[in-house]
């Protein structure tokens, strides 16, 4: 007869392999070219209505302050439309005119630039050029003159000039209006659209949620509202800190001595809505101008400082501030973004990139189908706190772990900790083992990697974080995974002095590890959280409450037993054995198990708990901990009969 204790012995399921993509994945891939292709052949039409469709989340906070003081809708439309016009060509003109008075300093400015690089190149090239020529003079030998051929030898070419027809009225006017033609209809086209999406906002709302999202109108709704506010919310904020920049820069080169400020101050405004080259470019002019007006070199560095200076504060403290978790779009795919857009736009790809990428993302936050865009795109983690656990335990990475234990135990206790991060973690790695699909190796790693984390964690305290950690953890800003994690409050520790004398023996709770090749290392945590309670206690692995060992079994001082099981599988009789041999071996001690997770179904049948026998169950380390705390006080203070 086969020994209850002993370990079942359990074949690893096979690992079915991976699928062939069906042909679901080419559709789904057929639909990403035509879509691409698209967007490409189709961008001459599509970009004034998309510059349109943006312009109008711009104007929509406008168009709604203005109806609040019941202006009527086409009405307030009409203004918010015609102020934007009037902004528009408000800095044009001021670009003209300053343009215009800076064109009368060119020769001035091309003479001073002249003598800087005749200079430049004095100092440099033209001595290099001096000593290579005189060391060619005293190394070659004189030459002979050689005859001149006779005038009349050859007769000499004669030139010949074309002379192109002086142009006409009307070749004039081509040249000159063709080239402003085409930006003049796009303007006018993304205004005219503009006006027709600000008045039927409401009516293109309900016809997108007829065409996509019919029979799910919370979550459609829920989709349009989120892009609606993250956009407008972008635009808003990030022209805000372009006129800021705008401003600091203007009246910076005003300060310093630069030519026409206000041009170069509106330039760097319209030019920062350019991703990672738009404060370059507005830099290149106002640097060449300095170097022209000046005729040392103190103006070009004040200049190019001025332009480091306000971009760094601006890209590094003022952005992060001001914008937080409202794009929801990670660095990297604001990169490969503006990459993608500008291939596929040009230059107004490139200024349209985040705001279209940002849509994708809500798209892929909102529609089942689309999540891998916000899981490529977002700024979300990709994975949750448990499963970055387990892939590092299963990378064997202990370092990484206990970084982001870090993190997350400056605003919870140890104990929190443990059963919602470590804990899930090792019911994941569990599960694997179960199915087959880990190695004797990588189990080996899990575990190695697990104590060498609970080593780790022993510094800490099981108890809530003080105020100044907690307030160092919300400056960094946890992750919006683990904020979603619960928090759990730590175990009222009990002083030593204050246990009675059996609790203070040299290990009066024992944490026995259940079957699991990974249960052992939850019974490590539930000791080490004992022993920070103001309880003693030890470890065993499972083999030691087998019927082969439960003889030697050494149950000196021992008040409370604990058996931590991270799954146990089919009808649980293994358990009620190991319950009946430990009440042999040890009649006056008290049993625990710790089943996690908490749908197990000896927690959920009574009739299941009546008949494995044990005195207390627990779903979790804290409850484990507090249960062995509430047995030492109920001695402390005994309850009356």
């Amino acid at each position: 007869m086969a020994d209850n204790g002993a370990t079942t012995d359990r074949r690893p399921t096979a690992v079915p392999p991976a699928e062939t993509p069906g042909l679901t994945g080419l559709l789904t891939l057929a639909v990403a070219v035509v879509v691409v292709a698209g967007l490409y052949l189709g961008r001459t039409v599509l970009i004034p209505i998309t510059l349109a469709v943006l312009l109008s989340f711009l104007l929509a906070p406008v168009v709604n302050l203005l109806r609040r003081i019941h202006l009527g809708r086409v009405l307030s439309v009409l203004v918010a439309v015609i102020i934007s016009l009037g902004i528009i060509l408000a800095v044009g003109g001021l670009i003209g005119t300053q343009i215009a008075q800076l064109a009368q300093e060119v020769p001035q400015y091309a003479s001073t630039i002249r003598s800087k690089v005749e200079t430049v190149q004095g100092l440099t090239s033209g001595q290099m050029i001096q000593m290579m020529r005189r060391l060619d003079t005293t190394a070659s030998a004189p030459k002979e003159p050689q005859p001149r051929p006779s005038p009349s030898a050859e007769p000499k070419p004669l030139a010949v000039e074309v002379h192109q027809p002086d142009p006409t009225p009307m070749q004039l006017a081509e040249r000159i209006i063709t080239p402003i033609l085409d930006p003049l209809s796009t303007t006018a086209i993304v205004l005219i659209v503009t006006v027709f999406v600000l008045l039927q906002r409401e009516d293109l709302r309900d016809r997108l949620i007829r065409l996509f999202g019919s029979s799910d109108l919370h979550r459609t709704t829920a989709a349009m509202n989120d892009a609606a506010r993250r956009l407008s919310r972008y635009f808003l904020t990030q022209l805000g800190i372009n006129a800021a920049f705008g401003v600091i820069t203007g009246t910076g080169l005003f300060f310093i001595g630069v030519p026409s400020p206000m041009l170069w101050g509106t330039i760097g405004l319209l030019l920062r809505f350019v991703p990672y080259i738009g404060a370059p470019l507005a830099a290149t002019l106002p640097l060449a101008l300095a170097a022209a007006v000046s005729p040392g070199w103190s103006m070009v560095l004040w200049t190019a400082g001025l332009y480091a200076g306000t971009e760094a504060i601006m890209g590094q403290v003022v952005e992060p501030l001001m914008y937080g978790h409202s794009t929801g779009l990670s660095p990297f795919s604001v990169v490969v973004s503006a990459t993608f857009w500008t291939w596929l736009w040009g230059p107004i790809g490139l200024i349209l990139s985040t705001p279209l990428t940002l849509c994708l993302v809500v798209l892929g936050r909102h529609v089942e189908r689309l999540e891998f865009l916000d899981v490529i795109l977002g700024d979300r983690p990709a994975l949750t706190p448990v499963e970055s656990f387990y892939q590092r335990m299963l990378a064997g990475d202990p370092d990484e772990a206990r970084d982001q234990a870090e993190v997350l135990l400056r605003d919870r206790p140890l104990s929190s900790y443990y059963d919602e991060v470590a804990l899930k973690g090792l019911q994941l790695a569990a599960n694997d083992a179960a199915r087959g699909v880990l190695t004797e190796m990588q189990l080996e790693k899990i575990k190695s990697s697990m104590q060498e984390l609970i080593d780790d964690l022993d510094e800490y305290d099981d108890q809530e974080p003080a105020s100044k950690e907690a307030a160092e953890g919300s400056a960094t800003g946890p992750s919006r995974s683990e904020q979603d994690l619960p928090k759990h409050p730590a175990p009222g520790k009990v002083p030593e002095d204050a246990l009675p004398p059996a609790w203070r023996g040299r290990a009066p709770v024992l944490c026995i590890a259940g079957r699991g090749p990974l249960d052992e290392a939850a019974a490590s945590m539930l000791s080490q959280l004992l022993h920070k309670n103001g309880l003693k206690a030890r470890v065993l692995p499972h083999e030691a409450a087998s019927r082969m060992h439960i003889g030697a079994l050494d149950g000196e001082g021992v008040l409370m037993v604990c058996l931590c099981y991270l799954e146990i599988g089919g009808t649980p009789s293994h358990l009620r054995y190991m319950l009946r041999r430990l009440r042999q071996r040890l009649p006056a001690a008290r049993l625990l198990v710790g089943l996690w997770p908490a749908d197990q179904a000896i927690l959920t049948d009574d009739r299941l708990r009546a008949a494995v026998g044990a005195d207390i169950y627990t779903t979790s380390l804290r409850e484990a901990v507090e249960a062995c705390l509430e047995a030492a006080r109920s001695e402390i203070h005994p309850i009356a009969a």
